[in-house]
């Protein structure tokens, strides 16, 4: 059983009732996952099963909820509706640090000692492994628009990756991130992409006591806080006026990314800024999510509890108790297929592949791959949506850099512009120079 407040029941189904815009899902390193209505604050089932590890929970499509278990190499998967019953075990090629899903539904990541795997979730194909990482990875998460994701390492790096160039590479190619931030010192122990695609912003924490804050479209450094703790978690609410860490005392920081005046590197400082702290947390805070309307924050903590607080009051206001330290707390919209009891999921989840399907064992007798083409017409013309974002973001990164540069034609017209207001501006200064002068010297011929 799962050990909550006396004020939330576990249920072995999810009930019958309205559900709320959003739920949380939460979990510990030795126990059960569970999910709960923040509206009510009632238990809506217990995913039976082991712990589950960091970084490490995902749902899929609002139809499977996916774990991976601490020094486990492979995957548990639940069906939502189902939640006592454990669907299956994706076996993996080794022990899994971290796991996301793309908000699309279509790919699973997964860091596996120090490289990345990306599968299609439809038919389970591995669909490329990336070493770029020199240690382990730790976390993983994908843009909203599914089109790049970011990873982070005990080797102090972050990376940006097109899933485009990744997934179109050629097998000898050595696929490179589209930017490699290296301003951490020590490992990364949480990502977060805000809003907006690769338009985004995206906030790195480490134990290096600071968070930092990068546009993701030019891989720039906009801001970086430090902290007088290491930071464990890091989340953005969605208007991103704010920023909130997660500190090892137990402390969660919140930074305001809109204070003026505005500072690329600036301390929090506690003594300052103490209405800015959510207290509560008895041990290292771990995760962080906020609500969709930005008004509430959930955290996880190796005190065994996840609290739910209000953001403007900062008061505590509803307490979640587990068995073991939370690796894992965040809020989702809720999927209509846990309050439908007809639901099933649209596609069922394949086991997936532990190695990179090539073009010539794709041919092979025994081995399936199904090509869907939409209309006739279309063969031959229409690019992928993915080629397309990625076409978009060289567009994207042309126009930035005519703004900033200029193109040529306009910069020689900006150059010849400029020396006619410097020829202006030396005439005006000589004119100047004469007029004093010439003051000067009368005066002296009348004195």
């Amino acid at each position: 059983s799962l050990g909550i407040s006396p004020s939330l029941t576990p249920l072995s189904s999810p009930p019958a009732m309205a559900p709320g815009l959003e739920l949380a899902l939460s979990s510990d390193a030795g126990g059960p996952q569970c999910a709960w209505d923040l509206q009510s604050g009632l238990a809506l089932g217990s995913f039976r099963g082991a712990g589950i590890g960091p970084r490490s929970l995902a749902l899929l499509r609002g139809d499977y909820l996916l774990g991976a278990q601490p020094g486990k190499s492979f995957i548990n998967v639940w069906e939502l509706r189902r939640p006592d019953q454990l669907q299956q075990k994706i076996v993996c090629p080794g022990l899994v640090n971290c796991l996301t899903a793309s908000p699309n539904g279509i790919y699973v990541a997964a860091g596996i000692a120090d490289s990345i795997y990306v599968w299609e979730v439809w038919c389970g194909n591995l669909l490329t492994i990336l070493n770029r990482h020199y240690q382990d990875v730790t976390c993983i998460c994908f843009t909203d628009d599914s089109t790049h994701f970011l990873s982070g390492a005990k080797d102090s790096l972050a990376l940006v990756w097109s899933v485009y160039s990744v997934l179109n590479k050629k097998p000898s190619e050595l696929t490179e991130p589209l930017h490699v931030w290296s301003r951490h010192s020590l490992p990364i122990t949480d990502l977060h992409c805000g809003c907006g695609g690769v338009l985004a912003r995206a906030a790195t924490s480490s134990l290096d006591q600071t968070v930092k804050l990068w546009s993701i479209s030019s891989g720039e450094l906009l801001m970086s806080v430090l902290f007088d703790v290491r930071i464990l978690a890091v989340t953005l609410d969605p208007s991103e006026y704010h920023m909130f860490c997660g500190g090892s005392d137990g402390s969660i920081f919140q930074v305001d990314l809109c204070a003026r005046p505005v500072q690329r590197e600036k301390a929090f400082q506690v003594e300052k800024e103490s209405g800015k702290i959510f207290k509560g947390h008895r041990n290292m805070v771990t995760c962080l999510s906020v609500s969709m309307d930005g008004n509430l924050v959930l955290s996880g903590s190796h005190d065994e509890t996840v609290r739910l607080w209000d953001i403007q009051s900062k008061q505590c206001l509803r307490i979640v108790n587990h068995k073991g330290p939370v690796t894992n707390a965040v809020l989702v919209p809720a999927p209509a297929s846990m309050f439908n009891a007809d639901s099933r999921p649209s596609v069922p989840l394949p086991q997936f592949n532990k190695h990179v399907l090539s073009a010539e064992s794709s041919e092979q007798p025994g081995i399936s791959r199904v090509t869907v083409r939409l209309g006739l017409h279309h063969q031959g013309s229409s690019e992928s949506y993915l080629h397309k974002a990625d076409r978009l973001y060289g567009l994207m990164c042309d126009t930035l850099d005519k703004n900033e540069m200029g193109d040529p034609e306009q910069l020689k017209v900006r150059v010849t512009e400029l020396e006619e207001e410097v020829s202006t501006l030396r005439k005006i200064n000589r004119d100047l120079y004469e007029f004093s002068a010439r003051m000067i010297t009368e005066e002296d011929r009348k004195s």
